[in-house]
Formats: structure tokens, sequence, C-alpha cells
């Protein structure tokens, strides 16, 4: 089987969905599948990185196409972006497809399988959609203005035919699910596989003792970790109103790490507060993730209550891997709040509770034992539910099954 993926980012880049795409090919080429790819020249954080534009990796052949690089600094910016790159990767798309192969289009950039669905009927090949997010909904509900009126009812109309047309869509969540059932697509053409984590390469690790804490000289400290992207999804003033209340709580620290559009807001209203328990580091490579989320006492994930069913923060999981508690800062009714809750391997706060939060994680330095019963629920929880295999086993069959489809 010939299988061809469509994603802007790709190996060596380190943001989440670059890192399972790597994953899956892999375990797929594994399996014996014929594995193309086809992506960018940049990286997710160096738009003007420039990557080999043909290798081949592990066995998998990439194909990486020429796009502008204005990066993510501004939304026109990254307008052009994903326009030469739709232009780019649809050419090479049409070029490489073959009657009988499966093309899979993920969410980077948005829409990407309305331009998947135009060069797979031309080719007699299978759509099958890798949604991480619904777009526009996404930008609808952030409340952006040029996601109004016509264009918006278009570009919508456009995504729907192409997830309808689809033989299969893979969704992220349960509650994505709906959404995308309420779209029109047929029931038997959505599929549940959630976004994993590979639980060899992020295991619970101690405290005592531990590389990174000693380096940070934060080794008798109590860390309040948030790792990964600070996008517009993901809800902070809550966060830094905690961490404004525990400030006299010398033991306790919140670390920032990553990058995204709104770390130079955050660090901004952390310097105007005068916040000296919140410290900021850049994204860790993936060689050292592993050490990064385990020098954490508990996590902190967060997201928007109105993006409840438009995706789940991939940073969850590798939370749950590492053996931490998590409080997840969104809507209690929720994808991410009902897991937690199930498996009691932390808390959810709504956002603007600040005092709640500070109050979460006040009880969890005082009580070890707390932290160290709801960081074994949350990585028996990922090994039940969220473990690199076992998603990539259900994609293998979900891709296997795609042609006999419908």
């Amino acid at each position: 089987m010939r299988v061809l993926f469509v994603n802007r980012f790709f190996y060596p880049d380190h943001s989440a969905t670059s890192q399972m795409l790597t994953d899956l090919t892999r375990d797929l080429r594994h399996a014996g599948m014929d594995i193309t790819v086809i992506t960018s020249r940049q990286l997710i954080d160096n738009a003007r990185a420039r990557l080999p534009v043909h290798e081949r990796l592990d066995g998998i052949e990439v194909h990486r196409v020429w796009s502008t690089r204005f990066g993510r600094g501004n939304l026109i910016g990254r307008g052009f972006d994903y326009l030469s790159f739709y232009l780019g990767a649809g050419w090479r798309l049409a070029r490489l497809c073959r009657s009988g192969d499966v093309v899979v289009a993920k969410t980077d950039p948005p829409l990407i399988s309305v331009m998947a669905g135009w060069v797979t009927k031309l080719r007699g090949a299978h759509l099958v959609n890798w949604l991480h997010d619904l777009f526009p909904e996404i930008a609808e509900r952030l409340g952006m203005r040029f996601m109004r009126g016509y264009p918006a009812s278009a570009l919508r109309a456009m995504r729907n035919r192409s997830l309808r047309c689809a033989r299969c869509n893979v969704v992220i969540g349960a509650h994505m699910a709906e959404q995308v059932i309420g779209l029109g697509v047929a029931p038997e053409r959505v599929k549940v596989i959630h976004n994993w984590c590979d639980g060899e390469e992020i295991r619970p690790r101690p405290l005592e003792g531990h590389a990174l804490r000693k380096a940070w000289k934060l080794e008798d400290r109590f860390l309040v970790m948030y790792s990964g992207n600070m996008g517009y999804a993901h809800e902070f003033d809550t966060i830094v109103d905690a961490a404004e209340r525990l400030r006299e709580r010398t033991n306790v620290v919140f670390l920032f790490i990553g990058g995204g559009v709104q770390r130079a807001t955050v660090e901004q209203q952390v310097a105007s507060r005068g916040l000296g328990n919140v410290q900021f580091k850049s994204y860790q490579p993936r060689e050292t993730l592993d050490q990064s989320l385990g020098a954490a006492n508990v996590h902190l994930v967060s997201l928007l209550p109105q993006l409840e069913g438009l995706m789940v923060p991939s940073k969850f999981y590798a939370a749950a891997a590492a053996g931490r508690p998590i409080i997840f800062i969104g809507a209690g009714d929720g994808e991410l709040a009902e897991i937690i809750a199930d498996a009691r391997c932390g808390t959810r706060v709504a956002p603007g509770e600040g005092q709640m939060l500070a109050d979460g994680i006040a009880a969890l330095a005082a009580d070890p034992e707390l932290g160290r019963r709801q960081g074994a629920a949350a990585r028996r929880l990922f090994e039940e539910r969220f473990e690199r295999h076992l998603a990539t086993g259900a994609w293998r069959h979900a891709l296997q099954g795609a042609p006999g489809d419908g």
C-alpha cells in the first residue's frame, strides 16, 4: 500500500503534529507500507530554515516544497505562507499521486483537505483527513474579523465537501467526532484516534537528583510547568493570576517552556506584576523532552472553553506519559476535563478562577502523596489509552480499510 501524507511540518521539526506524523510514518513504514511525505522546507520556530528539497529518511520519501517564509508573527504573513504551501504541495501531490493511493491530509495549514480532495478525485486516489482542529470554526470563535459572512461560509462549504467525500476522517477526540458528524459527515466515515506519546521515550522519573532541576537550580522547589505551544487557543490569565497569589510561597515556581504568539504577552504580564516566581525557557529538543517534562511536580494544560470539540491540547499526552498530576484550565464538560475526572489523575479549574488554581497547586505542594497518586493514575491512563503503539496500530487498520470503504 502506498500512502502519501501532506502536512506543513515534518522531522526534524519539533512541533507536536510534526512529531506525531514522524512517529506514525516510521511505524507504518516498519509495517511494510510505502510512505511519502509532502511538507515544507521550514521549521515551526524558524521560517528561514532551509531543509533539503528531497531526502529519504528511514525508508520514507520526503518531498519539501517551496513556500513563502513570513513565519507566525502576523496573520497576513501567515496567510501567504499557507497559500504558497497549498500551491506547492498541491502541484507536487498531483505529480506523485497515482490511482489507488491513499492520501492523508492533516490540518496544517488549515483547509488542506480541500486541495487534497481535488487531487485525489482527479487521480482516482482515496482521501483520508486527519483532523487536529476544525477551521474556520476556530477562527470564528476566536473572533477573527476576516472570518465573517460570505468568506467563512464559502470556506466552510468547501471544507465540508472535502470531509464528506473522504473515505475516512480521523479525529482526535469524541467531542470532535460529534462536531464532524454534525457537519453532515456519515458516522461510519468518522474514526476517533487520540493523539499519543511514546511511552519509551517519556517515562516517569524520580524528582530526587533530577539533572535538569539541578541545572536550573530548582532542586528544592515545587515546579509548576506549562510545556508546549502558547497559542491563541490557550488561556494564560488564570495561570498568571495564580502565580501572583502564590508569590509569597518561595518554594513554588512556575515555568513556561515553549513559544507561540502569546508568549511575549505572558512575559509582559509577568514583568509588569514583578513576579519573580515565574520563569521562561525555550522549546526543549525531543531528545531531552523526557528530562524536561519529568522535572515538573505538576503540569498545566489549558484550552479556551469556546474551542471545546474543535481541538485537544496535545501536551496532555506527554504530561500523562511523564506520570505527573495534571491541572486542566478549561470547560468542565470538555474532553480533557472528563478524561482527567474519570482517571483521577488531576483536577479541572474554570478559566478566571486564579484562586482555585492557586489552592490546587498549594494542596499538591503540601501533600506529596497526593501528587504521587495522581501521577501514577496519569501514567496508567496513558498506558491504557494513549501509548504510541496503540494509536499507530489503529491508524494502520484505518488506512488498510480506507480503499474498501463505501
